[in-house]
């Protein structure tokens, strides 16, 4: 693993001083602010007091979208809502038939199947929902790149509304309604809602217009909340509340489906966005991987307890498969690199790979060798099929647009994207994306960075800093955690516990003796210092709870021998 370089946010100190006093926080709480581009009083003010939801009706087509949704109550039509495989795509399915069902319409779900059907939608699934009745169609986390299958619909009688969050093309497909915040004619003020969020909204904006049903809106915002933190959107804006309040629900367990799924992931304690994330997202997302994703919309929208915890169970078996089969091919991918030195970018691909996992072995890639990465299933056809990963900076999506004449298909984010290609166009795909990486790392100088808001002292971390970082909740993709950097510190004394975690206590000149652990981090050996060396400490202060009393820990992100050591 390359040492990482220790970046500081650059912060105006004028800037930060006028913000401490105007808003009565501390200096390092005005740094966090600044850090996360709030530079006025007003900005900070809305920052740290309860967000205001924007009109949904700014969302482009949302009005045509709710009146013809109305259309298809009242003439009692079939609708179907078409979602993605993955946590954004179960809970934006969820909640619209959650919603729907609530207001008695006649409504069904489909989700494809990863392997079978691919991403998005697929003629063979319109073809027979146009043969079992549907006239509307309404997508979640998919669509906006469906011209030629959205016209298929079209000559099928049958509308198609979408509602997706992915780069848009200039021409928008034929559907009635293409509800994507990153439509270029798009007003709405706010680019960071992920499907769910959508869903939601398209829910806000009928019950405006038309009344609200047997399903409350509040109660839909667990669902928000899975699909905002499992999909990686920024924790910013509307979101922050989104996650706040869903977490909230999710805690007190009012889903029987949820709830269940805590149990099963061993979840006692406060739902937090790291819950989400490493323990009940994952679970979701292996029922799309391994199986059929219509068991996490099953266990999203089930009333039946007896069904929750059959569909928990199942789905915390099929994770455990999972976690086998990414350990699996992840050694494999290892040793495919550990052949050559590192391109600018890893391609790797086998017809031994399970198609389900390769997203996940992308993302350990990028997390072991910090550069983007591709992984692909290539299946007995030649046809290979992935997922792409990246680090900061670097646009997949873009990269993937100049290589479009070897690709058969490719979509996504710029940070996250998937594509499919013939195998037989591998090496010069692979010679040519290595290429823009490598030029692009070249030019940024790109290098393993931590970012961290501000240098302070051990003084400052106190209990008053650690209620108003409290006010900054909750953290994820776009609010970071925050992390600070202590100079100079000297460890008291260190050990080794649970193995691989490294156990210390500091002190900075006269300050009160501080806990730190280090996850992962082993021993001080490991970390190339030696007890009376002086270290430069980069960390996240957090309250620990233990034996009834709560004490400030730093939880240290990173350690090295101070300067001049």
């Amino acid at each position: 693993m390359p040492s990482k370089l220790w970046v500081f946010r650059d912060i105006d100190p004028a800037q930060r001083a006028a913000l401490s006093q105007a808003l009565s926080i501390s200096s390092a709480t005005a740094s966090l602010l600044l850090a996360r581009g709030v530079t006025t009083l007003d900005q900070a003010t809305a920052w740290m007091s309860p967000v205001r939801f924007h009109d949904p009706f700014l969302i482009p087509d949302m009005s045509q979208a709710v009146d013809r949704l109305h259309r298809a109550m009242t003439q009692r039509e079939r609708i179907c809502f078409y979602g993605d495989y993955d946590v954004d795509g179960m809970s934006a399915t969820s909640i619209y038939l959650s919603f729907f069902s609530g207001l008695g319409a006649d409504v069904r779900a489909y989700v494809p199947h990863r392997i079978r059907e691919g991403y998005g939608l697929n003629e063979g699934a319109i073809r027979t929902l146009a043969a079992d009745g549907v006239t509307l169609l309404v997508t979640s986390d998919c669509g906006t790149t469906s011209h030629r299958e959205i016209a298929v619909a079209n000559t099928l009688g049958m509308d198609v509304l979408v509602t997706d969050h992915h780069q848009t093309d200039e021409q928008m497909p034929p559907a009635l309604a293409v509800m994507n915040p990153h439509r270029r004619d798009a007003s709405y003020p706010f680019r960071g809602l992920c499907s769910g969020g959508l869903a939601y909204k398209v829910a806000s904006a009928y019950q405006a217009r038309y009344g609200a049903g047997a399903m409350p809106l509040d109660s839909l915002l667990d669902l928000v909340a899975l699909s905002t933190i499992a999909d990686v959107v920024p924790l910013q804006d509307e979101n922050r509340a989104f996650v706040r309040d869903g977490l909230a629900q999710m805690t007190r367990g009012a889903r029987c489906g949820l709830r269940a799924l805590k149990l099963v992931a061993g979840v006692t304690r406060p739902c937090t966005a790291e819950t989400v994330a490493f323990k009940l997202g994952p679970r979701l997302n292996a029922a799309g991987r391994l199986d059929e994703a219509s068991l996490g919309v099953r266990l999203l929208t089930t009333e039946s307890e007896g069904e929750a915890k059959q569909l928990a169970e199942q789905l915390d078996r099929l994770n455990r498969t999972r976690q086998q089969l990414e350990a699996d091919i992840m050694r494999e991918a290892v040793a495919q690199v550990r052949d050559t030195e590192p391109p600018g970018a890893l391609v790797l691909a086998s017809r031994q790979w399970h198609l389900g996992v390769v997203g996940i072995v992308a993302a350990r890639l990028v997390e072991r060798y910090h550069r983007p990465a591709i992984v692909l299933a290539i299946n007995e056809q030649g046809i290979g099929k992935g997922s792409a990963r990246t680090v900061p900076g670097f646009d997949l999506y873009q990269a993937l647009a100049s290589c479009r004449d070897l690709l058969v298909a490719f979509g996504g984010h710029p940070g996250a994207a998937g594509l499919t290609i013939r195998e037989e166009h591998l090496p010069a795909f692979s010679e040519r994306f290595g290429a823009l990486a490598g030029s692009w790392a070249v030019a940024s100088q790109a290098a393993p960075t931590l970012h961290l808001d501000s240098e302070v002292t051990l003084d400052d971390v106190t209990h008053r800093l650690l209620q108003e970082i409290g006010a900054l909740h909750p953290f994820g993709a776009g609010n970071p955690e925050p992390m600070f950097a202590g100079k100079r510190l000297e460890i008291m004394n260190a050990r080794v516990v649970g193995e691989k975690h490294l156990k210390l206590t500091l002190r900075q000149g006269r300050s009160l003796p501080f806990d730190g652990i280090g996850f992962g981090m082993k021993s001080l050996e490991d970390q190339g210092v030696s007890l009376r060396t002086p270290v430069d400490v980069a960390f996240t202060p957090e309250l620990n709870h233990w034996n009834g009393y709560d004490r400030i820990q730093l939880r240290i992100r990173d350690l090295r021998p101070a300067a001049g050591e």
